[in-house]
């Protein structure tokens, strides 16, 4: 019990006086092994997803709707039949005009051949020039009524095709913002014709808005790669490329507006939805890297020799906001204090508690 007791009071006294040597003449400090790897630069952009193509089918002429032949989140082909308007109408006043037509050119025909006769009667003088300028007259009358029956023929017809909505490329039927038998008048700004009948996307390739800084706009480029993540694909990387940059700010914002193309065969971004873009604008492949927090005053750091802490000066290079590269001052392999290294100073007595990953 004696022996025991005695023991005890040995080892707390032991540890005691362990803990205020390390408390008054040695700093704990954790390190980092410098090394060398790939770092990189990235810029961080949050911006939403547009689709590439959008548009509101809406017919040239206005009409009642007779048949809608697709719904909502169906799968177009360009050229696919949509929606029609009601064609009864026109089509009896198209065969009104073909047959105002047929009369006309039944009537232009006599009007050229009795003009050819003329000319020859003329010629030979066996006519006189006021009878001649009267058939003359009556020609250019009939070649007037051919031309207008012609082109009122070629107007129905248009409308009539017109009057058919037709996909003007592939993708996806984002919306039907009408019924059959529903009136739209384009012309008149009825309640369809601002949103139209549909609402036609393409997002197999999408595009995403973003602003860029004036100190960051020289840094990005065409053709510049980038990677895109959304929030509800968490694991998932998109690849896409900057399209276009503005050449002048925004006066209210003073950025500049960048488009991001990404292909999007599988349709899983959606137009509508945040996502982050990620641009590489810097990289230096197997540089000697630091973390940001074991430099001070940004050009110190300290290391550890035996159970001191040395105070090296470096040089740095690319830096990130977590990492710097070092173009001198350490070698590969060196333990950089990366805790505990403020209020240090050269040939301070520290203690090694542990080592930081990186």
């Amino acid at each position: 019990m004696l022996f025991l007791s005695l023991s005890r009071c040995r080892s707390s006294s032991r540890d005691q006086a362990s803990g205020q040597e390390l408390s008054h003449g040695s700093m704990p400090v954790k390190v980092i092994k410098v090394e060398r790897r790939d770092l990189s630069e990235k810029l961080t952009f949050t911006g939403t997803i547009e689709a590439w193509q959008k548009m509101n089918i809406v017919p040239d002429i206005s009409g009642k709707i007779a048949r809608i032949y697709v719904k909502e989140g169906d799968r177009v082909s360009q050229g696919q039949l949509l929606a029609e308007l009601d064609t009864q109408n026109l089509r009896l006043q198209l065969q009104q005009a073909e047959a105002a037509l047929a009369a006309a050119r039944a009537n232009f025909e006599d009007a050229r051949k009795n003009k050819e006769r003329m000319d020859r009667l003329f010629e030979e003088k066996a006519v006189s020039e006021q009878q001649y300028e009267k058939i003359k007259l009556a020609y250019e009358a009939a070649q007037a009524q051919l031309q207008q029956a012609q082109a009122a023929v070629n107007l129905l017809r248009h409308n009539l095709q017109v009057s058919q909505m037709k996909a003007p490329f592939s993708g996806v039927v984002a919306s039907k913002n009408a019924n059959e038998g529903d009136v739209i008048n384009p012309m008149m700004g009825s309640f369809s014709a601002s949103s139209g009948v549909l609402t036609l996307m393409d997002f197999s390739r999408v595009k995403i808005a973003i602003e860029i800084s004036s100190s960051d706009v020289t840094r990005i480029y065409r053709g510049q790669k980038a990677e895109i993540r959304v929030p509800y694909l968490p694991d998932k990387v998109f690849e896409g490329e900057v399209n276009l940059i503005t050449l002048t700010a925004d006066p209210a914002t003073k950025k500049f507006k960048a488009e991001i193309a990404v292909n999007n065969p599988g349709l899983l971004l959606r137009p509508g939805t945040f996502g982050e873009v990620t641009i590489e604008v810097a990289s230096k492949p197997q540089a000697l890297v630091i973390p940001q927090r074991a430099i001070i005053d940004n050009r110190f750091v300290f290391v550890v020799e035996g159970d001191r802490a040395r105070k090296k000066e470096v040089v740095l290079g690319l830096e990130t906001t977590t990492e710097a590269e070092v173009l001198s001052g350490l070698r590969e392999g060196e333990l950089v204090i990366v805790e505990g290294n403020f209020g240090l100073i050269d040939g301070s007595p520290v203690t090694l508690i542990g080592e930081v990953k990186s």
